[in-house]
Formats: C-alpha cells, sequence, structure tokens
C-alpha cells in the first residue's frame, strides 16, 4: 500500500469537492456487489452526469500523470471513476471488492489495484478513515486533501462511520500492465538505479528491464 501525496494541490482538491456540491447524487449501494451491497452506507455522484464525467476524467488524467502511479501501479486499464460522499452515520463496513468489474468501454477488467483520492480536508470532518487489517494492528489512513491512497485490490478494507462533517473522495479499479505487485516493485527499483547511473549501465540497465517487460506484461 502506498499513499501519494500532491496528486492535487489542496484547493485543486478542494475545488473538485466543491464542483461535486451541484452533481446528482443517488445511493451507493447500487454500484455495490451483494456482499458488499449489505454494509455499504453512502451516496455517490451520477456517472451518466455530463460534469460528473468531466471531474472524473481530470482526476484520471492527474493519476496517469504522477510518476510515482505510473511507476508503482503502471495502470494499462481503469475502471469508471467514483465520487462518493460519507455524512454523519454514514460507512461502509469491511469488505472486499470484487475481482472482475468493468472498464469505461463495458469490457472485463481485472481489478489488481484500488485507490481512493482524498477531497476533503481532513479537520472538516469527523471518523471516516480508509481502515486496512494488517498482522500487525489496524492501518489507519485520513491523509490531507489531494492525496491518494494505492492498495491491493483483494485486501479486506473499510471507511469507518463519519461522526460529523462531510467526507467527500473519488475511488477507483486499474488493471496493471504487470499483474503481480512484487514484479511491480522490482522494475519501480530498477526504474530508479537507472536515473543514476552512467550512460553504458543505464543502457544496460534499459535492456534488462525491457527484457523483465517483456517476460511480466500484459496488454
Amino acid at each position: 500500500m502506498i499513499v501519494v501525496e500532491h496528486i492535487f494541490s489542496r484547493e485543486e482538491a478542494l475545488a473538485i469537492g466543491e464542483a461535486l456540491d451541484h452533481a446528482p447524487f443517488q445511493d451507493g449501494a447500487l454500484t455495490a456487489g451483494s456482499a458488499a451491497r449489505k454494509v455499504k452506507q453512502n451516496s455517490q455522484a451520477r456517472g451518466d452526469d455530463a460534469g460528473v464525467a468531466a471531474l472524473g476524467h481530470r482526476v484520471r488524467q492527474a493519476l496517469e500523470r504522477h510518476d510515482l502511479v505510473r511507476g508503482l501501479v503502471r495502470p494499462i486499464r481503469w475502471s469508471n471513476l467514483l465520487f462518493s460522499r460519507y455524512g454523519p452515520g454514514q460507512q461502509y463496513g469491511l469488505h472486499a471488492d470484487n475481482a472482475m468489474m468493468v472498464d469505461e468501454n463495458g469490457w472485463p477488467l481485472r481489478t489488481d489495484v484500488s485507490f481512493t483520492l482524498f477531497l476533503s480536508d481532513p479537520d472538516t470532518y469527523a471518523g471516516g478513515a480508509l481502515m486496512i487489517p494488517e498482522p500487525t494492528g489496524d492501518r489507519i489512513i485520513r491523509p490531507d486533501a489531494g492525496c491518494a491512497v494505492f492498495y491491493p485490490t483483494g485486501v479486506l478494507h473499510q471507511v469507518t462511520p463519519v461522526t460529523a462533517g462531510l467526507r467527500v473522495a473519488c475511488v477507483g479499479w486499474i488493471q496493471s500492465m504487470v499483474k503481480r505487485p512484487d514484479h511491480r516493485e522490482i522494475l519501480h527499483d530498477l526504474d530508479r538505479l537507472r536515473d543514476g547511473l552512467a550512460d553504458e549501465a543505464a543502457l544496460t540497465l534499459d535492456k534488462t528491464i525491457g527484457n523483465l517487460l517483456r517476460m511480466w506484461a500484459e496488454v
């Protein structure tokens, strides 16, 4: 799991959240699977609204431009992005996301990586943390507006109850070019090493990275 800061500046993230004040929302349970629907209590902006679709496109472009997202996630296909809103008393209980979804064109999508982009300042709402159980204890995440959290789609996670204020976020799912997370980490490490090498060594590492991509990439 990684927390990527400054996908947007604080001001840009809050502006997206404010733009959603004018968007049509619906019950978030409509987009949940049969099991998750029982524990999901939020509202979501309607994806068929032109303004919401434009905001989703803006978020995706920002994510695709970010060096850390390109290097560690290596997106090749995206789900439709969802804008969610939690008010007092709402939460999303412990659940696992679906292994298969559809992309923006309606084709099957394998969900390798999930993300949450936070669009509210953490001091404007109480509760509403992204919580991921880990062997050493629960991981509690409430980052600043404009930060995104990426995590393997298969892990159990939840949004803890909001007790005050309004939590606004954008969530989505990604199929990576490189299916295995350990392979993605190796490639990212090699990319970083290459940046500090002289020309001849960098050229050799370029060849190695390319050969690994041919072994591991799925397109």
